[in-house]
């Protein structure tokens, strides 16, 4: 009928691989072969033992008999061997091209299932990245929206003096080329931490009040950057950071790292174990140059935010550091390059 149509995928036979029933061949090439030089060479030896003269000799003699026998069955027993031997060859062959096959089914299927599961988690990436969007839209404007929210015991009052002591024009003379993300005050701990974590929702007026001081420092606006950038790549094979759950490593690893040990010493900073997570990851890293580009750069940003935060953090306050979703993307990011390694 016009209206339906069948799909070519559809009507494709499927191949079984380990679990299709090889095609029986009673005879094949193999044997045909051996019986031809078999029927030859028992038609030569009797054709031999027919036209050769008899030496006179009377009596059954035991031994010459069984020389006899002995030449004239042991070619054919080497032809059979051989024969069964090249057979078991090719069906060994055979077993290895239906495996083949059965193991290329098993990934066709695994990229069929993947896409499938990229599409359908379409809604769910776009979700995301609008929600993405409207925090840095809200983060542009919580300079004006929340300037009056900054605590005043973070003001730098020394710097606020000085500058209006002198006369405007003086102002270049006193800061003396310094920039102006130089000489404002060091970024307090737990708003870096709360900022690496990134605001939970678009109503989490305090996650954007630390994110908006993190955006002033420019070391920490890098990592930010960078730890935004991975995360976006990450969840688009559907790779949340809050769908980890990272075994927590001790504070003295975490001062580890930053003084430099790496591989196996670590190794208990990788604490990421969805295996899922890791394999897509794994796959990303390896395929496509953006990401594994952006992973490194993040990584090389961490590793030198670490070394410098160890040195003012308490224990409560790398723990609270290791729990955030820039230190999980790090976790599962470091595993894949083989940091912990």
């Amino acid at each position: 009928m016009s209206g339906s149509k069948t799909d070519p995928e559809s009507t494709r036979p499927t191949q079984l691989g380990i679990y299709d029933r090889p095609g029986l061949q009673s005879i094949t090439g193999i044997e045909i072969i051996a019986i031809a030089l078999t029927v030859v060479w028992l038609g030569g030896a009797l054709v031999f033992y027919l036209v050769s003269p008899d030496d006179g000799q009377a009596g059954f003699d035991g031994l010459r008999f069984v020389m006899t026998m002995l030449t004239v069955f042991m070619p054919v027993a080497m032809i059979w061997v051989a024969a069964t031997a090249a057979r078991s060859n090719r069906v060994m062959r055979e077993e290895s091209q239906r495996l083949q096959a059965a193991i290329d089914g098993i990934r066709q299927a695994y990229v069929a299932q993947a896409q499938r599961g990229v599409i359908g988690a379409e809604p769910a990436v776009a979700k995301k990245l609008d929600e993405i969007a409207a925090a840095t839209k809200k983060t542009e404007t919580a300079l004006a929206t929340f300037s009056t929210r900054r605590d005043p015991a973070r003001a730098p009052a020394p710097i606020t003096r000085a500058v209006a002591s002198g006369p405007p024009g003086d102002q270049g003379s006193l800061a003396l080329g310094t920039p102006a993300e130089d000489m404002a005050p060091p970024l307090a701990n737990h708003d870096f931490i709360r900022a690496l974590n990134f605001p939970e929702t678009a109503e989490d007026e305090a996650g954007f009040d630390a994110l908006r001081l993190a955006l002033k420092d420019r070391k920490a606006a890098q990592l930010i950057q960078a730890s935004q950038d991975v995360l976006t790549l990450l969840s688009q094979d559907g790779i949340y950071m809050d769908d980890l759950r990272p075994d927590m490593a001790r504070p003295e690893i975490w001062r580890q790292f930053a003084q430099g040990a790496r591989g196996r010493e670590i190794a208990a900073l990788g604490g990421v174990r969805d295996r899922t997570s890791l394999a897509l990851a794994a796959g990303r890293m390896k395929q496509d140059p953006i990401f594994r580009d952006a992973a490194h750069h993040f990584l090389r940003l961490f590793d030198r935010m670490f070394a410098d935060f160890e040195t003012r953090a308490s224990d409560a306050d790398i723990s609270a550091l290791g729990d955030s979703r820039t230190a999980r993307a790090f976790m599962l990011l470091g595993r894949v390059a083989g940091t912990f390694d």
